[in-house]
């Protein structure tokens, strides 16, 4: 299996102005009907999503990459360096995610879809 790139998401404290501007400069659809609040972005393209990062954080985007055992792929990069910054978890649509930190400390996204949920993108 290959591990594309299959959702990436922009994190910032102030997602409700970061999705207007987004939908009124490219025209995407955000919505957020879904049992988190995520406002998800539909691009045309790869899809993405907004989330909220505490009050004084900086605003980052964040890439998700498609493994097939989230938990194997935790333990890789750690014994590689990565630090996870959040733990393997079951999402309420059935994915599995967890981020994490490479060694340079870029943030990144690794998640298993739902096998009944088709890829975003």
């Amino acid at each position: 299996m290959s591990n594309p790139v299959v959702q990436w998401q922009i994190v910032t404290p102030d997602p409700e102005s970061a999705a207007t501007f987004y939908k009124s400069l490219f025209g995407w659809k955000i919505t957020a009907n879904n049992a988190l609040g995520y406002r998800e972005i539909e691009t045309g393209g790869t899809n993405g999503g907004i989330w909220p990062a505490p009050p004084d954080a900086h605003s980052f985007v964040q890439l998700f990459i498609a493994v097939e055992d989230v938990a194997r792929c935790v333990d890789d990069a750690t014994k590689l360096g990565a630090k996870v910054i959040v733990p393997v978890t079951s999402l309420p649509d059935g994915d599995t995610m967890a981020i994490l930190h490479d060694p340079n400390g870029m943030s990144f996204g690794v998640m298993q879809r739902n096998a009944g949920v088709p890829p975003a993108g």
